[in-house]
């Protein structure tokens, strides 16, 4: 059996750069999930995506890490709606469709770029024990910022977002697996992204996720968009927000995100460019 495969980089204006995707355009009829995942862990990058159908303007994926099946993700939605776009295979705009639902992209393939539209969220409790958080990723309690709780944000998958002071104290986080682990379970969240927030409408960020067999994500498009909403629930931030990741994984990645005001939620439109960087096909017995 065959399997074609496009290889390419999400959340960046240029090759080797940003966070990398492999998409499969078009998956074989009855591929079975414990192939598809097997087939992630092999290529090894943070998502590979599987189209299972691809028509007018609507088509199927499921998402895989190298550890588990993601019910949505943000760099896979973007990456793979480009491929097909750029491809023929779907027009633009589009409805992706994902185990977590439905989500709005558009590709502007002549500008190398692409967004989703996440417009759903369910805020967690807020996660009290700062100190443990702050241990968990190798920093002090005095580094985190007491204007922000930190707390859990969902759109078919959880992220628990904790602010902290400065770009500094961002950048000196360093993981410990066991205690970033057992805060998630407790959380019931599949990373922590910790960000701190700078003039003019800028981020830092990092997103720590062992459990989906990534331990950082050089760029997390689903936790931007719950950041988004995050930021305009407890600071009453909207418009335009630039996010920088991924520059300590040799891999800088730049999100944008539009935040605007609907009734008594709020609509994210996470947008990055996209790079199609190469091709190939998996051969399988």
């Amino acid at each position: 059996m065959e399997i074609a495969f496009r290889m390419v980089d999400v959340f960046t204006d240029r090759p080797l750069a940003g966070n990398q995707l492999c998409v499969v355009p078009e998956a074989p009829h009855g591929l079975e999930p414990e192939l598809m995942q097997a087939l992630a862990r092999e290529i090894g990058f943070s998502e590979t995506t599987f189209v299972s159908e691809a028509a007018g303007d609507r088509y199927a994926m499921r998402i895989f890490t190298p550890g588990i099946e993601m019910p949505f993700a943000g760099h896979p939605t973007l990456g793979t709606a480009f491929v097909l776009v750029s491809e023929g295979r779907v027009t633009s705009p589009a409805t992706q469709i994902v185990p977590a639902g439905e989500f709005s992209v558009e590709v502007d393939r002549a500008a190398g770029r692409a967004r989703v539209l996440m417009q759903t969220f369910e805020f967690g409790a807020e996660v009290a024990d700062r100190d443990r958080i702050a241990r968990s990723v190798g920093l002090d309690e005095k580094d985190v910022d007491p204007a922000f709780p930190a707390r859990t944000v969902s759109t078919g998958n959880s992220h628990l977002i904790v602010v902290f002071r400065d770009e500094d104290a961002v950048g000196r986080a360093a993981p410990n697996r066991e205690e970033i682990e057992r805060l998630l379970a407790e959380a019931d969240a599949g990373g922590i992204y910790v960000v701190a927030l700078s003039s003019g409408g800028r981020v830092k960020a990092r997103m720590f996720a062992p459990d989906v067999g990534v331990m950082e994500d050089p760029a997390t498009g689903s936790a931007a968009g719950q950041l988004g909403a995050f930021l305009a629930s407890e600071g009453g931030i909207t418009g335009k927000v630039v996010i920088r990741q991924g520059h300590e994984v040799g891999r800088p990645s730049e999100l944008h995100l539009e935040i605007l005001r609907r009734d008594d939620t709020f609509d994210v439109w996470v947008e990055g460019g996209v790079a199609v960087v190469g091709r190939g096909t998996f051969e399988l017995p």
